[in-house]
């Protein structure tokens, strides 16, 4: 199958982190999900950042550990990238299952570079550039791009990392270099609440945060999003949409300001005004 995608339709960013990605099943529901948001809405393209497998990147990091106390970091980095490789092409194949001509890249072909020398799991490397060339071809010839988050690569060609949760970056970075009308992080949960609503049945959800409060919870111990993530989108004023899979289900907006009304119609003054 083979689909022409015209070069001038709106780009969505979309990434399905780990949590998400639990089994063979959440892959197929997943790839649902993208496919149901294709055929939804078929003018815009789909660039879908995906985590490894949730498990796989400690797996890894364990496997490393075995064999020597302290792992190259670059070699590190290079095993990492097997796990949001693989998530790539299952994900990609799903798609293909379901009737759409996806493009699978890889971490160089994703386009997100940084400084050589600038490598470190956490924080994140400083500079972190996008050459969106790849990605815009393949979005001219295929309607979904599947692309593995959390790695960039280097001047000299090497594979870094962006910090653990860095899927989250790398889909912000990707929406910003691409002016993306819209970026949403797929969690475990619809979005922010007062607490753990896997452990607190009373939990409030919060349909809509400022960045400061956003980043406040993540100082607080709340990881539901990369801290770098959200500092990257509010330097560049890209609104974020937090959600869960279900499309019935709620949501949380991150904004610069607050917005009045409900999180749908804060979603919609947050598009118009970018």
């Amino acid at each position: 199958m083979s689909e022409t995608i015209s070069a001038d339709r709106p780009i969505v960013v979309v990434k399905i982190g780990g949590s998400i990605l639990k089994d063979a099943q959440a892959y197929r529901r997943a790839a649902r999900f993208v496919c149901n948001r294709h055929f939804a809405s078929p003018d815009e393209r789909l660039v879908v950042v995906v985590s490894a497998q949730e498990g796989v990147t400690d797996s890894l990091a364990a496997c490393a550990n075995r064999i020597v106390n302290q792992p190259n970091p670059s070699t590190l980095d290079l095993l990492w990238s097997i796990g949001e490789l693989q998530s790539v092409a299952i994900l990609a194949l799903h798609l293909q299952a379901l009737g759409i001509s996806p493009a699978a890249l890889n971490v160089h072909e994703a386009g997100l570079t940084v400084r050589h020398g600038d490598r470190g799991s956490n924080p994140a490397p400083r500079e972190v550039r996008l050459n969106p060339g790849r990605l815009h071809s393949a979005l001219v010839r295929h309607p979904v791009a599947v692309v593995p988050g959390f790695f960039a690569t280097d001047s000299a060609g090497s594979v870094v990392s962006l910090g653990r949760g860095g899927s989250d970056l790398t889909a912000v970075l990707l929406a910003k270099g691409l002016r993306a009308v819209r970026c949403e992080l797929v969690k475990d949960v619809p979005g922010y609440f007062t607490g753990d609503p896997h452990k607190n049945s009373q939990a409030r959800h919060l349909p809509s945060l400022t960045f400061d409060e956003a980043i406040t919870f993540a100082d607080d111990g709340c990881e539901l999003v990369q801290r770098q993530a959200i500092e990257a989108a509010a330097r560049c004023n890209l609104p974020l949409v937090i959600r869960g899979l279900e499309e019935s289900a709620p949501f949380s907006l991150l904004t610069a300001e607050p917005r009045p009304g409900t999180a749908s119609d804060a979603i919609d003054a947050a598009v118009v005004a970018t």
